[in-house]
């Protein structure tokens, strides 16, 4: 039986993870970044930017790979719904291939800022510092675990991308993507050996695995 969240204690923890929103004043809108799909074999790389109320209240917001699905399910939509603004954007295998996986991080970074409906003042990102923007920006090592805008961006990243490699399962079912979504297992190599690889694999990926590198 999961343990009873103790509210008190639960409000300890975010303001915690306010630390860094903190520095700025109320009237300062900060923006986190963060983004789901780096590492992957196959499908796109997405990134949020997320905007929140500095007063924002939202129980188990931590770093996507801290909550479960069922949980980031219901967190994506109360962030929706308490954000100032949220963007996404989305750079599929095909430019991933071409331009690379740093840079097309960067490309859906600029997007998702893009997609804001207010603009912001500074930007609060997961270690990286993007080129492009023209805002102040703070990396943050593990950012995702410190601060709650990050945290923010990083359930609406996850969602998202996971969501879309669940619809690439149904059209791919041969590849498991409802599972690993698109991450290196034994079992999806092993299909990307059997089968080859299909339009949503990244195929500067596989070049080890399926025995192109020169």
């Amino acid at each position: 039986m999961p343990r009873k969240l103790d509210p008190e204690a639960e409000r300890r923890r975010l303001e915690q993870m306010k630390v860094y929103e903190r520095q700025y004043g109320p009237e300062v809108r900060v923006c986190g970044m963060d983004e789901a799909g780096r590492g992957p074999l196959a499908g796109p790389v997405v990134a949020a930017a997320v905007i929140l109320p500095r007063e924002a209240e939202i129980f188990y917001l931590n770093d996507s790979k801290k909550v479960t699905e069922k949980r980031r399910e219901l967190l994506f939509d109360e962030i929706q719904e308490k954000a100032i603004a949220w963007g996404i954007g989305i750079v599929g295998p095909q430019v991933i291939d071409e331009i690379n996986i740093l840079q097309a991080t960067y490309q859906a970074m600029r997007q998702a800022v893009a997609q804001l409906s207010v603009e912001p003042q500074v930007l609060l990102n997961d270690a990286v510092t993007v080129p492009g923007l023209p805002y102040p920006q703070v990396p943050i090592i593990h950012g995702d675990a410190q601060s709650v805008s990050i945290a923010a961006a990083s359930i609406l990243a996850k969602v998202t991308r996971d969501r879309m490699m669940r619809q690439y399962a149904e059209l791919y079912p041969e590849y498991g993507f409802a599972g690993h979504k698109g991450y290196g297992t034994a079992a999806h190599q092993e299909a990307i050996r059997r089968y080859g690889p299909c339009p949503i694999h990244r195929r500067s990926f596989l070049r080890k695995l399926l025995g192109e590198e020169t």
